[in-house]
């Protein structure tokens, strides 16, 4: 008998849950799952990858933060599909799913956070416990990240972590004068990447100090910031007062970043907090050595001294020192980034996530079928 399964998540922004969320989609066996995607604000480039995939998905068109007409709409839409299992993913998705899971009478309810998010309010977090009364199992991508939920009140065995999943590259690979050619960059230059939505939450002042002090010993080095957001404007205007464009380029939104990681010297992330990083992982396994914020989510990832280096968040020093010892010990540099790509290979695989989920759903629809 086929499990029908509802994915309801705000948006296919290009995010990392959003990433995780089509790769579940996709991968569920075709012939015990029937799944669709709902999307409670807006539609993306990966809903385009969703349908060509075969994969239904519908916007339910919410257009402010109390539109309850959205409610009413989603609990419409799964009153006419019927699914056994609702899984909706981050807050927004998690509130108004849930809420209208259970009034079109949906028999299981699932959530997803994925984040430690400390920009949540007393009154978030209170949604978050009430809706957990009635949900029967949370998914999320890392232990920091349950247990942060567990001191906020919600019970830590109603959590299922299930670590993110990332696949081989696909695509085809570049020379190292191209890639350099793609990011305005002179041949002779090394670079460092970081990747991710320009957002207070990445901390990428921090970044671009590190970057303006590394370069005061290593003058041929580039930080390249990869990815578009609010911030931009004041971000450019930061690195304007601190720096100069040759130590820190603003790369912009791409789709190449596959191409370009093996070509960079290492891989920076300064992040307040984080879930598991898809931008970390994806480095990893080019076989970069990661230097990255000491937070959940991080340390399930990077394994200090093995797959790269962990420093305090704010430590701009430590960024530029750790940083230091790649670009002077290739080798190093070398055998940390090749521990990093083993690592994801045996444990982050995309077969080992969608069977994790499909595991959940059977578990679940298995009580009454």
């Amino acid at each position: 008998m086929t499990i029908r399964v509802s994915l309801v998540i705000p948006t296919m922004d290009r995010g990392g849950a959003e990433k995780q969320l089509c790769l579940l989609a996709e991968h569920l066996p075709r012939d015990e799952f029937s799944v669709e995607v709902l999307l409670l604000t807006r539609d993306g480039a990966r809903g385009d990858r969703l349908r060509e995939a075969g994969i239904p998905v519908t916007l339910i068109g919410k257009r402010f933060k109390l539109d309850a007409s959205a409610l009413w709409r989603l609990r419409s839409q799964l009153r006419q599909t019927r699914p056994d299992i609702v899984h909706t993913w981050l807050f927004a998705a998690n509130s108004f799913g849930r809420v209208a899971a259970r009034w079109a009478g949906v028999p299981h309810i699932v959530a997803s956070e994925r984040c430690v998010d400390l920009w949540k309010s007393t009154l978030h977090f209170g949604i978050d416990r009430f809706l957990a009364r009635f949900t029967e199992a949370i998914t999320t991508n890392s232990v920091g990240v349950r247990d942060f939920y567990a001191a906020q009140g919600i019970a830590a065995d109603r959590f299922r972590v299930i670590p993110n999943g990332i696949g081989p590259v696909t695509g085809q690979a570049i020379s190292r004068p191209e890639a350099m050619r793609r990011l305005g960059l002179d041949e002779h230059r090394r670079f460092i990447l970081a990747v991710g939505r320009l957002w207070p939450q990445k901390r990428y002042r921090d970044l671009i100090w590190a970057a303006e002090l590394l370069c005061t010993v290593h003058d041929r080095v580039t930080l390249v910031i990869i990815g578009d957001g609010p911030q931009r404007g004041e971000l450019l205007r930061h690195r304007d007062a601190v720096t100069n464009p040759t130590r820190v380029r603003f790369a912009g939104a791409r789709d190449d970043v596959t191409a370009l990681l093996p070509h960079a010297e290492a891989f920076w992330i300064a992040s307040d907090y984080e879930g598991q990083s898809n931008s970390v992982m994806e480095a990893m396994r080019a076989g970069l050595p990661v230097i990255a914020s000491d937070i959940p989510g991080n340390r399930d990832l990077v394994v200090a001294e093995e797959t790269g280096a962990l420093v305090s968040v704010g430590d701009t020093v430590g960024y530029a020192r750790q940083t230091m010892r790649f670009l002077e010990s290739p080798e190093l540099a070398r055998s940390m980034g090749q521990a990093g790509r083993r690592r994801i290979e045996t444990e982050f695989s995309i077969d080992a996530m969608v069977s994790a989920h499909a595991r959940l759903y059977r578990e679940l629809v298995g009580t009454d079928r």
